[in-house]
């Protein structure tokens, strides 16, 4: 079965289409980790993503459970992406100085000077991934991906609602 198997199978009915859409989220999201982490051999996809939140931070300072939100995973698990870069000396992790409760999370020297690096490898890849789009394209591709946000929004609020049993 290929990929053009399965557009063919679900490409009418918005049911189908449905299920085809959030299906291609997560396999898409898997092809495009797994390339990019066989690209960048210092860090992974989700490591990046921790620094390029950090670099675009107002102040250029992000606590950790603001990161671990941006990124929709668990506080714990921004801490261990957190940790690998601050090991690899790209970013610093420290207290809060006005509220002792919070960890901020800061670009180094290094750090900056590995984007230096990287940008021109990652505007290729990024040009690769979107070169067959028109600027119209690119445009309506980009409302309709941010209304996915939304639709994000609704089920983690259907989800708060439901008493259900925590898995083990």
């Amino acid at each position: 079965m290929t990929i053009e198997d399965l557009t063919e199978a679900f490409k009418t009915g918005r049911d189908k289409q449905q299920r085809a859409i959030f299906a291609s989220l997560f396999i898409l999201g898997n092809r495009l980790q797994t390339s990019f982490d066989k690209v960048d051999p210092l860090i992974t996809m989700k490591q990046f993503m921790v620094m390029i939140m950090i670099k675009q931070a107002p102040e250029k300072v992000l606590d950790l459970t603001t990161c671990g939100e941006l990124l929709g995973s668990s506080r714990q698990n921004a801490k261990k992406l957190a940790a690998a870069l601050e090991s690899k000396g790209l970013i610093s992790i420290s207290r809060n100085s006005d509220d002792r409760r919070k960890t901020d999370l800061s670009l180094t020297f290094k750090g900056e000077e590995y984007f230096q690096t990287v940008a021109p490898l990652h505007n290729q890849a990024l040009h690769a991934i979107f070169e067959n789009y028109s600027d119209e394209e690119l445009e309506l591709f980009f409302s309709i991906f941010m209304k996915l946000y939304d639709g994000a929004e609704k089920l983690e609020a259907m989800e708060n609602k439901l008493d259900k049993p925590r898995r083990k």
